[in-house]
């Protein structure tokens, strides 16, 4: 079964409540990011308990635990996006093709107990990164290849709907 790639562009997330999932990126106060994130990432952990938690839905759906190895990735991702935002005057993010990478590193085929490891690890990772934001830095910018341009701010708060969309997709909200 193929998933078709996901090509929208989600940044409109930062100005509007998402009718799917209710998130409201804009309210987020950027000071309850790492708890978001945290709590978020224990909210994981039953979900890839799931006896069918390698089962896709459909043919165009990720199973639980493809959606659960993405936001491990987006952790990831995430936190390198903003520690270059840091260290870097406005930088250019590479670019990561989320579906591809879901192919590569057969996200169906892992192990859940090692996804959840992961996920946990990356989440207080990106979480204590940052909680270690200054306030000076927030107004730091970086920008994708698509020419969206995000503070700090609005990174985080663009990044903390991803997980929080994707748990409500597996019905973990």
């Amino acid at each position: 079964m193929a998933i078709e790639a996901d090509t929208k562009d989600w940044t409109w997330v930062l100005e509007t409540r998402c009718p799917e999932c209710g998130f409201a990126a804009a309210e987020v106060d950027f000071d309850d990011i790492p708890r978001l994130v945290r709590r978020n990432a224990d909210r994981w952990i039953p979900v890839l308990h799931r006896t069918d938690v390698a089962v896709r839905p459909n043919d165009h759906t990720w199973s639980a635990l493809e959606y659960a190895a993405h936001v491990r990735d987006v952790f990831r991702i995430f936190e390198a996006r903003l520690r270059l935002m840091l260290t870097e005057d406005d930088p250019a993010f590479p670019n990561w093709d989320q579906d591809t990478t879901a192919v590569a590193a057969r996200y169906n085929q892992q192990e859940p107990a090692a996804v959840a490891r992961e996920l946990t690890e990356a989440a207080a990772s990106v979480a204590d990164a940052f909680s270690n934001v200054t306030e000076a830095d927030r107004g730091r910018t970086g920008r994708r290849s698509d020419g969206a341009v995000f503070t700090v701010t609005t990174l985080g708060r663009y990044f903390v709907h991803d997980p929080v969309h994707h748990l409500h997709d597996v019905g973990g909200d």
